[in-house]
């Protein structure tokens, strides 16, 4: 299944339309078009080089697209990049309120207040990030993407550098910010991740927009069956569609 139009744009939280990135003559994304549902996890998988980091930052806000648009101011979404973006020396109480100032946001002392049960980090609060593990700084992380409560949030790679009970508490946080209806776009090259805890499915590879869907359709697409394995699913798509799949 090739990436849908029949979403509707006028209920999406999100709706990324015609996304084309170019560095030079290096066309990073080309014509990426989708929409997100509130409370929906879309799940952005890929080779490397398909363009997933490139695809979130401009729906974050951080560098600008080549053509093309997204719906949402960058305020409005919250961005959590694969290298914490924290301030080492300062403890989570202090980071969380320094970037709600920045923010702008009314009442900062409410919304660190807010964060610090979500995220479940109280206990940790006045302690330095440095000292942190590296779960504990991710949900930092998330919480200053989190902190202005924007309806969209980007994560990239969110796992990456986590040990599987780190995972673990970082995907029930995650999951829980989508059952209050935060809608969660987030990039990853664990695939069972994204079998496991994504409502839809986007693959990328070299800058194009190759499927759109639930991971049972694309497990249905390559002949596997519903519990089937969603990595080994990927991997014969891309080859059918002339990609690299080892590095997927």
């Amino acid at each position: 299944m090739g990436p849908r139009a029949s979403r509707s744009a006028v209920s999406a939280v999100l709706d990324v339309k015609a996304l084309a990135k170019r560095y030079g003559d290096l066309e990073a994304l080309r014509d990426v078009s989708f929409q997100v549902q509130a409370g929906e996890l879309v799940a952005v998988v890929g080779p490397n080089g398909a363009g997933k980091t490139t695809l979130l930052s401009i729906v974050a806000g951080t560098q600008p697209p080549s053509g093309g648009s997204v719906n949402r101011p960058p305020r409005e979404v919250g961005w959590a990049p694969q290298q914490p973006a924290l301030y080492s020396k300062l403890s989570v109480v202090e980071n969380l309120e320094l970037f709600a100032r920045l923010e702008k946001v009314k009442d900062p002392r409410a919304a660190v207040e807010r964060m610090l049960e979500h995220t479940g980090l109280r206990a940790r609060s006045h302690e330095p990030v440095g000292r942190l593990s590296g779960g504990n700084r991710q949900r930092v992380n998330v919480a200053v993407g989190l902190i202005a409560d924007p309806p969209v949030l980007a994560l990239d790679e969110p796992t990456a550098s986590l040990d599987p009970a780190q995972r673990e508490r970082m995907w029930e946080f995650v999951t829980r910010l989508a059952e209050r209806g935060t809608a969660v776009v987030f990039s990853t090259h664990n695939v069972s991740e994204a079998q496991r805890h994504a409502t839809r499915v986007l693959v990328l590879a070299e800058g194009r927009l190759l499927f759109d869907g639930a991971p049972r359709e694309l497990l249905a697409a390559q002949g596997e069956a519903g519990s089937g394995d969603l990595e080994r699913a990927l991997v014969t798509f891309l080859e059918q569609h002339g990609e690299r799949a080892e590095s997927s």
